[in-house]
C-alpha cells in the first residue's frame, strides 16, 4: 500500500537485526506546522514499533519513519489514523503527498493560500496514493512565491508557483522614511555594529542586475 517502503536483507540470517527494515512515510499537514504533542505522538509509535530512526523531511515532503519489521505495519498504520488522525504518506508509482510552502500564514511574500490549496488537492487525489490512476509517481507542490521555498520546480510534476499580477506597488513615503534611518535596517537584525548610514545606490541600485 502508500505510504510503505518495503526493505528486506538478502541475508537474514547473517543479520537477524535488520532482516526487514522498512520505511513509513507519514503525510506532513500542509506547511508542516506541528505541535509538540503531535511530535511526541509520532516518536512514541516509532520508539515502540520503529528502529526510532527519522528524517524531517524527506526531500520531497512526508515524515519519513526509518526501519521497522512486517508485523508492525498494520500496527502503525492503526496508531497513525485511529490515535493521530493522520494517514500514511506517498511512496511507490503513483500520486505522492502534496507539499507547500508556509505560505500567508507566515510569509509576507506569498501570492496566494498555499495552505488551502494543498489541503484541498490532498483530500481530492488521496484516493490515488493507494488505486492508481496516474501512469506513473505524480507530484504537487505549491510555492507561494518565486523565491520558491519547496522548490517546486525541481520537486514536482505539477508545480504552482505564486506570482504578483498587478502594477507594484511601492510606498515611496515608506521607501524615503527607510532611507533617512527611521527604520531599523532588517528589522533591527543587525543591530550589533554601526553598518553606517544606508546608502541606496551602493545597497539596492548597484545589486540589481537592471541597474
Amino acid at each position: 500500500g502508500g505510504g510503505v517502503i518495503g526493505r528486506y536483507c538478502d541475508q537474514p540470517e547473517m543479520f537477524p537485526g535488520v532482516a526487514h527494515f522498512h520505511t513509513v512515510r507519514v503525510a506532513q499537514p500542509s506547511g508542516k506546522y506541528y505541535t509538540t504533542e503531535y511530535l511526541n505522538g509520532i516518536m512514541d509509535i516509532w520508539e515502540l514499533r520503529g528502529s526510532g530512526l527519522t528524517n524531517m523531511h524527506g526531500s520531497t515532503g512526508d515524515i519519513v519513519l526509518l526501519g521497522t519489521t512486517t508485523p508492525q505495519l498494520e500496527e502503525i498504520f492503526h496508531d497513525l489514523t485511529h490515535n493521530m488522525n493522520t494517514d500514511l504518506g506517498g511512496s511507490g508509482s503513483n500520486l505522492r503527498t502534496p507539499a507547500d510552502c508556509l505560505g500567508q500564514s507566515r510569509c509576507e511574500f506569498a501570492c496566494y493560500d498555499t495552505q488551502d490549496v494543498c489541503h484541498t488537492l490532498t483530500n481530492d487525489y488521496q484516493d490515488e496514493l493507494h488505486r492508481p490512476a496516474f501512469p506513473y509517481k505524480f507530484k504537487f507542490k505549491f510555492d507561494g512565491c518565486p523565491n520558491g521555498c519547496v522548490a517546486s520546480i525541481a520537486r514536482s510534476d505539477f508545480s504552482v508557483i505564486g506570482t504578483w499580477k498587478d502594477d507594484i506597488r511601492i510606498d515611496q513615503n515608506r521607501v524615503k522614511a527607510y532611507v533617512g534611518g527611521e527604520f531599523k535596517p532588517g528589522g533591527g537584525s543587525h543591530s550589533g555594529r554601526d553598518w553606517g548610514a544606508f546608502d541606496i545606490v551602493k545597497e539596492v541600485v548597484d545589486r540589481c542586475p537592471t541597474g
